[in-house]
């Protein structure tokens, strides 16, 4: 049975617990996080995108995730937010890419997450604040990062070419804010790791 066509093209900011820079990228989620466990959030800005005839474009989406060990060994706790304007037609289908239900580059997440706690439609901001990203869902994420600038300061640092389900090139941030508080967690990892990533998925 064939899946419905989908692509999502914007970006993501993915902020963590580790310290800067995250091991898993490069090692493809092998390598232990830095203090052995992951906790991280990200949000993507849907720049365009569309599920078969439904546009996604302008909705914004976050994720929580909970992972006990190293990522490639799963058992992973995540945890959907989908912005307050998407209708429930949008909202399902946002939530069936972000499972990996539809293939692409998020079936990384259907295959690892062991425990899906759920959806929420909250308004979400995504928005550039100088040379960074700053991302907040009230009462849940306040977010900011900034990249880690080349040695003449002017360029970021990326990691280019990689394997990593969410894109091929990674530039290096660290979170100027990384706070969060839902379900039961409340985490303050300001100063850690964080990583800016543009966003080309697709299941055609």
């Amino acid at each position: 049975m064939s899946k419905t066509p989908y692509k999502l093209e914007g970006e993501m900011l993915l902020c963590c617990n580790c310290d800067v820079f995250c091991p898993c990228v490069v090692s493809l989620g092998k390598a232990r996080p830095t203090f052995g466990y992951c906790q991280a959030w990200a949000a993507v800005n849907i720049e365009n995108g569309f599920v078969g005839d439904m546009d996604l474009s302008g909705l914004k989406v976050a994720l929580m995730l909970d992972i006990p060990g190293r990522m490639s060994e799963g058992n992973w706790k995540a945890a959907l937010y989908v912005d307050e304007k998407a209708d429930q037609a949008a909202v399902d289908a946002i939530t069936d890419i972000f499972t990996g239900k539809l293939g692409g580059a998020p079936t990384v997440m259907g295959i690892l997450v062991g425990e899906f706690i759920g959806v929420k439609q909250v308004p979400i901001s995504f928005v550039q604040k100088d040379d960074g990203w700053k991302v907040d869902i009230p009462k849940i994420i306040d977010g900011e990062a900034g990249p880690i600038r080349s040695k003449d300061g002017t360029d970021p640092v990326v990691i280019t070419n990689t394997q990593y389900w969410i894109g091929k090139d990674v530039a290096v941030y660290q979170s100027k804010k990384n706070k969060f508080r839902d379900f039961g967690r409340t985490w303050d990892f300001t100063g850690q790791s964080a990583e800016f990533v543009k966003l080309d998925w697709s299941n055609t």
